[in-house]
């Protein structure tokens, strides 16, 4: 199949962008590296009135250290992260997550706002991001907002941008030294959507930890506290791990099926393991 007919615009810079938005009426589309949407479009899963292009915009390619927090624009690609184009305040914790995003050729295009826009539960950066605290700018002609990225997700390819508004960039906090990292999903085959996905990020000497379990079909389970592991933060916190407090979060998010739920506490395992290392 081929797309419905619609109505195209690349604007020049982002001011444009954000005006072609506001004075259109109809379905509007925005298209960066393309790799949702251009197939929702072929097999005609939306059929919008106009796509406005916003891959050639530099206001959204730009990185910069603002305090303790790593601003990425929104078109900065998958394949930018993993290669270390952009500096780094997790100690690898991003470059690896977007290593493991599908295929070379899908993170050479893809952008880290496109993924958030689009709000798939199975998307890497929906679940890593929340883990690692990020904040997300949001602008539209009238005016600019910041959304905490663990509030961001409402549901499935559900999320809180409103008409006329896109993600400018992501915030990501600097990294702790005492901090602890994991991140784990199951694909039925390499490159393929998660069916599970486990994020933590653990810091003992704080006492604190964030703790992501994705690809549930709806928004992310975030847990922010030390329930999972006996109301203690410590260096044992992977022995005291309680699978039997995250096979509840589950069933109350809707996972029904006892196997899906083994799965998801079987890679969140695994995750606060790698933390623990």
């Amino acid at each position: 199949m081929k797309p419905a007919p619609f109505a195209y615009e690349r604007p020049r810079d982002l001011p444009a962008a954000l005006a072609a938005m506001a004075g259109t009426d109809g379905v509007i589309k925005i298209i960066a590296g393309g790799q949702s949407l251009g197939p929702m479009l072929n097999l005609r899963l939306v059929a919008p009135d106009l796509i406005v292009d916003i891959a050639g915009l530099a206001e959204l390619k730009h990185v910069e250290r603002n305090g303790d927090d790593l601003v990425i624009g929104a078109c900065v690609t998958h394949a930018d992260i993993e290669d270390g184009r952009i500096p780094d305040v997790t100690r690898g914790a991003m470059q690896r997550v977007a290593s493991a995003i599908a295929y070379r050729a899908v993170r050479n295009r893809g952008t880290i706002g496109g993924s958030l826009s689009h709000a798939d539960p199975s998307a890497d950066w929906v679940s890593a991001l929340s883990a690692l605290g990020a904040t997300l700018t949001l602008r539209s002609v009238a005016g600019v907002r910041r959304v905490a990225m663990k509030d961001f997700i409402l549901g499935a390819l559900e999320s809180v941008l409103r008409p006329g508004e896109i993600v400018e960039n992501v915030r990501v906090p600097v990294m702790a030294a005492s901090a602890r990292w994991g991140y784990a999903k199951a694909c039925r085959k390499t490159g393929e959507f998660a069916h599970a996905i486990g994020a933590v990020l653990i810091d003992p000497e704080a006492s604190t930890a964030r703790v992501v379990i994705g690809a549930v079909e709806a928004a992310p389970i975030i847990v922010e506290d030390a329930e999972l592991f006996g109301g203690r933060i410590t260096g044992d916190f992977a022995k005291r791990f309680d699978p039997r407090v995250a096979d509840t979060l589950l069933s109350r998010a809707g996972i029904t099926h006892a196997a899906d739920r083994h799965i998801h506490v079987a890679v969140l395992r695994k995750a606060i393991a790698e933390a623990a290392a």
